[in-house]
């Protein structure tokens, strides 16, 4: 079985994953974007094979904004959002245009980072899950480059009922492509939507 590409992606019913003003202290940026993601931490049971799947890959892409604020430099201290273990367990590579040494935690998270592009990522990515698939992680800017490039095979979209007007959208610069719809589940905080996307 080849391994597959997949993206789970927290939306807005408008399409955006992020409000405007991200920051440290504001991760998903402003707005009620805390609606966002309280299907995962209010109603967990309802959705529990929806969040096994987000952390059931491989390996993991995400882009350096997912992984931190800071732009420019690295600041060494910081060690993402997570705390000491972070929630993949698996290797994780970060696309960056500054070079950092890999970053070991607990839990059986690596964090490498990658200067060479998305390509790159996803390649070595792929060798580090084996059999298991490979998941873009974001945030938008990095799950876009990848639809761009049409390398996602299957899109979990969790859509929620709130709008946010601004912010980081999913499938901005992305050009026309056909979808097929795989699932969809309608739950009290979100619906669930897979695609699969058509090459």
């Amino acid at each position: 079985m080849s391994t597959k590409v997949v993206c789970d992606i927290a939306v807005s019913a408008d399409g955006y994953v992020a409000g405007p003003g991200q920051t440290a202290d504001k991760p998903f940026g402003d707005g009620p974007v805390d609606q966002l993601t309280s299907w995962m931490f209010q109603t967990p049971e309802e959705n529990e094979a929806e969040l096994e799947a987000v952390t059931a890959a491989g390996a993991y892409v995400m882009g350096r904004n997912m992984f931190g604020p800071g732009r420019g430099e690295w600041d060494l201290d910081w060690k993402g959002w997570w705390g000491e273990e972070p929630p993949y367990h698996a290797p994780v590579f970060v696309l960056t245009h500054h070079a950092r040494e890999s970053l070991v935690m607990g839990g059986g998270t690596t964090f490498t980072f990658v200067t060479e592009g998305i390509h790159a990522a996803l390649k070595q990515a792929k060798e580090a899950a084996g059999d298991r698939d490979v998941a873009i992680a974001g945030g938008a800017a990095t799950i876009n480059q990848y639809l761009r490039e049409g390398l996602i095979d299957e899109l979990r979209t969790h859509v929620a009922p709130v709008v946010l007007g601004a912010g980081e959208r999913l499938f901005d610069g992305v050009p026309s492509q056909g979808m097929e719809i795989v699932s969809a589940r309608p739950a009290s905080l979100v619906t669930h939507i897979t695609y699969r996307i058509k090459s």
